[in-house]
């Protein structure tokens, strides 16, 4: 739908709703879609998007001249940019979601009771998924996929930094749709930049049955305080690499770089490194080496800069910092008990990790550490969607309810039970 940026509230509202009552009706179609029409879709789109990449690219090139003209610092710019190879990843992600596995219908659980009676679940779609997101317009993609593939219909709100390139890519879905013959409203694009419009979008009780928020911490924030249906959310990722007494120190230097070096910018980063006092000397010299020659700034306690002579003094704040640039924050302490209660503290439940040689100690920071994600020798930049065989993610969530870690196609279901009988009547 064209939707102009200038519209009164009340035109604005109309808008909106007609968004939400066709994202309605698309998802009833699609619940009984076959599988075979879904993947066609997403096979189609994955082509249009190949044939389509000049195109792509040229939008894409539009938001990052705004964004740098505004100012936009190199972790802003790194999430919007565009590549040749990030479509063909695009295009490819489409195509992995086309060979995954249909979730929906599928019957789990099947049980005979005492009655005669089999019991069991069947996974269904949520309905309609509302997907707020700034900057990186390859969330248009996954979002799209995802939804489309588990039987959801979709409305994306993108941020305005990204506009053509969000507006290309959901034209590549559209073609895919149109081309399966299932409804262009599955997968809707809110074409206004108007802040107004996200409002509008989390109070539509009666047509929105979930909103997944993905962006800053602002962002989430509000769509949290604000929405009036259920939100699936994290709101920071201060992730945490612990280096265990026990531990292998060339592994320990290839996780702890690679989960602060890798990339800077996105949730699954570590922010903080925790080192047992045990091994901090002869592993903060090693891995202080390594960030120094990647002008990564060290801010490290008292202990640290001991063996870091370059490292800043960290203040309390630090400790809670999620710095999405080449900032790490690293504190010796005294052992796995301490290093947990960092966590519990400081952490914000994404994703920690832990280093050693010692199966006992990785099955304790396992079971206790309350995250999300929780890994044992390697990379917290693994807490991704495509890394874990999703295919894709919506977002990741650090709710306790319904999902957690990185949303896929089960996180877009919910269950409801199913009975079977025949003629079966209750005593």
């Amino acid at each position: 739908m064209n939707m102009p940026n200038d519209l009164p509230d009340s035109e604005l509202r109309d808008a909106m709703l007609a968004l939400g009552k066709a994202a309605r009706k698309a998802a009833r179609e699609l619940a009984r879609a076959p599988t075979a029409a879904k993947n066609a879709a997403l096979l189609a789109a994955a082509e249009a998007m190949e044939e389509r990449e000049k195109t792509i690219l040229a939008a894409n090139a539009r938001d990052v001249k705004a964004a740098r003209a505004e100012g936009r610092d190199d972790a802003f710019i790194d999430r919007l940019v565009l590549t040749a190879k990030a479509v063909e990843e695009m295009a490819a992600g489409l195509r992995q979601v086309a060979t995954l596995p249909d979730p929906v219908g599928a019957i789990t659980d099947l049980a005979y009771r005492p009655s005669g009676i089999q019991v069991g679940h069947m996974r269904v779609p949520l309905g309609v998924v509302a997907i707020i997101y700034e900057s990186r317009p390859d969330v248009t993609a996954d979002a799209g996929a995802l939804c489309l593939k588990s039987g959801n219909a979709c409305i994306l709100r993108g941020g305005s930094e990204a506009t053509h390139s969000n507006q290309a890519i959901a034209a590549c879905l559209a073609d895919g749709l149109k081309k399966a013959g299932l409804p262009e409203a599955a997968i809707q694009l809110v074409e206004t930049t108007d802040r107004a419009a996200v409002g509008e979008l989390i109070a539509m009780e009666g047509y929105v049955d979930v909103v997944v928020p993905r962006g800053g911490k602002s962002l989430i924030e509000r769509v949290a305080k604000d929405a009036r249906v259920p939100v699936i959310k994290h709101l920071d990722g201060v992730c945490h690499v612990y280096v265990d007494a026990s531990a292998d120190l060339a592994k320990a230097v290839r996780v702890a770089d690679n989960a602060k070096t890798q990339r800077y910018g996105t949730c699954n980063t570590m922010e903080t490194l925790l080192v047992a006092r045990h091994v901090a000397s002869a592993f903060l010299q090693e891995i202080g080496k390594v960030y120094v020659a990647k002008g990564v700034e060290i801010r490290g306690c008292a202990e640290t800069r001991k063996y870091i002579h370059e490292a800043k003094l960290a203040t309390e704040d630090d400790w809670y910092a999620e710095y999405l640039a080449p900032i790490v924050s690293i504190k010796v302490v005294a052992g796995l008990d301490e290093a947990m209660e960092h966590i519990a503290q400081y952490g914000s439940q994404h994703t920690d990790a832990i280093v050693t040689e010692n199966w006992a100690c990785a099955q304790r920071f396992l079971r206790e550490v309350d995250s999300s994600s929780v890994m044992v020798n390697a990379s917290t930049r693994f807490a991704d969607g495509f890394e874990y065989g999703l295919g894709a993610e919506v977002g990741i969530s650090t709710n306790k309810l319904h999902a957690r870690g990185p949303v896929g196609l089960e996180g877009l279901t919910s269950r409801k039970w199913v009975v079977l009988g025949d003629g079966h009547v209750r005593s």
